[in-house]
């Protein structure tokens, strides 16, 4: 009853109370929002690879590999679902790259505002030119004179080019880590942070004077929220202990990474972690969300750990996050008057035994935010 489930509350002392996080603001938008199962379960996809600053970090096709196995789905459903959250607040979220998120800050502007037409050409068309600030040529381009361009840059400068960091920053300051990574004698310890597990306990004034209490209606409704409340504490004694497993075995598989960084991250997905700890996927899900690792190469989100994967010539895999590494590391050492074209950087990838096509290193390059070959030649 309600009334017996607040009365367990009064045995629990709670001192940790935690603000909101653009996770939880939009995950708070889908439970409020009308959702199927199969679409929540896609939406939840979608919310869990969007960054901090508001963009989403995997391609349509990375979410819909994740979660063919366990739903019956086809692309076009995780490309409506993704369609339906970038609608969510803040507006311009769960955009692909910088372009698409400035265009859905425009979508709730009436079709009648001044110079809407005009800021859309450019953000679809000319958004390479703008960020040059080569504005001669983008007189030329939209046919405006110095003062009409003038207002349209400013129209497109009143537009948020990191929506999510507005939520992220004033609610999401700092990162309590749930688990502490340290190499020990040359082996790497996990371990739970005593600091982010909610501080609660049984409130032993109340303990004890049940313990001598007679019997009586009173006391029966007291001693039953009391268990109520063993029970609670033991469910979070479960959950420490299920968090800790679930480090130890992220940990296990991605050990080069913690060597090495991330062309070290091996192919990894929630399936692995279900089958070796005999859990349920939607499980390990759950124990992964908003939970972080502090490794002394930075201090990630469990998810981060989680990866597709492409085939390599000798049959084995590489995951989706050193081959992105591989490609910022490739741009990041070419020669700024020549860029290399993605077709360029996927024959290079061939060389060393990666099979991954020109479409795919393109889809990596642009959930960096790197501009494509052209725009960056034009930006050196």
């Amino acid at each position: 009853s309600q009334a017996s489930s607040d009365s367990g509350n009064d045995f629990l002392e709670n001192q940790s109370i935690e603000g909101d996080t653009l996770n939880e603001h939009l995950i708070w938008q889908l439970q409020n929002s009308q959702f199927s199962d199969v679409d929540r379960i896609i939406a939840i996809a979608i919310i869990d690879a969007i960054s901090d600053d508001g963009y989403l970090t995997e391609s349509v096709e990375e979410i819909f590999d994740s979660l063919k196995d366990e739903l019956d789905i086809e692309m076009d459903e995780v490309e409506a679902v993704l369609h339906r959250v970038q609608r969510f607040d803040p507006v311009g979220i769960a955009a692909r790259d910088l372009r698409e998120c400035l265009l859905l800050q425009l979508e709730p502007f009436d079709p009648k505002t001044p110079g809407l037409a005009d800021v859309k050409n450019i953000i679809q068309h000319h958004l390479d030119l703008l960020g040059a600030h080569d504005y001669a040529r983008l007189q030329k381009k939209t046919r405006r004179n110095e003062e009409q361009l003038h207002d349209l840059i400013l129209f497109i400068q009143a537009l948020n080019p990191k929506p999510g960091a507005s939520i992220s920053k004033n609610n999401a300051q700092y990162v309590i880590p749930d688990i502490f990574v340290r190499k020990v004698n040359g082996h790497w310890h996990v371990s739970l942070n005593p600091e982010a597990s909610p501080n609660i306990r049984i409130n032993s004034v109340y303990e004890s004077h049940l313990k001598n209490a007679g019997r009586g209606k009173d006391t029966s409704y007291l001693r039953n929220s009391l268990q109520e409340a063993r029970w609670f504490l033991k469910s979070l004694q479960s959950r420490s202990d299920t968090l800790q497993r679930v480090g130890d075995a992220i940990v296990r598989r991605q050990r080069l990474f913690l060597d090495y960084g991330d062309e070290g991250m091996k192919p990894m997905v929630l399936r692995d972690i279900a089958e070796e700890l005999e859990m349920h996927e939607s499980t390990i899900s759950r124990v992964t969300t908003n939970k972080f690792m502090h490794t002394p190469r930075g201090v990630f989100e469990f998810k981060f750990f989680f990866s597709s994967h492409v085939g390599t010539a000798d049959g084995g895999e590489c995951s989706a996050t050193a081959i992105r590494s591989m490609v910022k590391k490739l741009i990041e050492s070419e020669n700024p008057k020549k860029p290399m074209s993605d077709n360029k950087i996927s024959s290079l990838l061939v060389k060393e035994g990666i099979n991954v096509a020109r479409r795919t290193v393109a889809k990596y390059r642009e959930s960096m935010l790197i501009p494509p070959s052209n725009e960056r030649k034009r930006l050196a």
